[in-house]
């Protein structure tokens, strides 16, 4: 949680409804490392096989990290 704080970016919004809003926008892509370290020790833990830990690493990427990300690997 450290690391997606440090990469969070506070932002400011007005709604008629509300007034002003204001919030942290989080960017899990910056954590990715850590995610996928703590996927490393899971895995472990739990006898998952290296190809079950690369579905889950890859689904990570796929789906919730946005594709920007598998375009800034390639």
């Amino acid at each position: 949680m450290k690391d997606y704080k440090s990469h969070a970016v506070r932002k400011e919004t007005e709604y008629k409804a509300t007034g002003k809003v204001i919030y942290d926008e989080f960017y899990p892509k910056y954590s990715k490392p850590i995610i996928d370290e703590i996927d490393r020790v899971l895995a472990k833990h739990y006898g998952f096989t290296n190809e079950e830990l690369d579905i889950i690493i890859n689904y990570d990427i796929k789906y919730r990290m946005g594709r920007d990300v598998e375009e800034e690997a390639e």
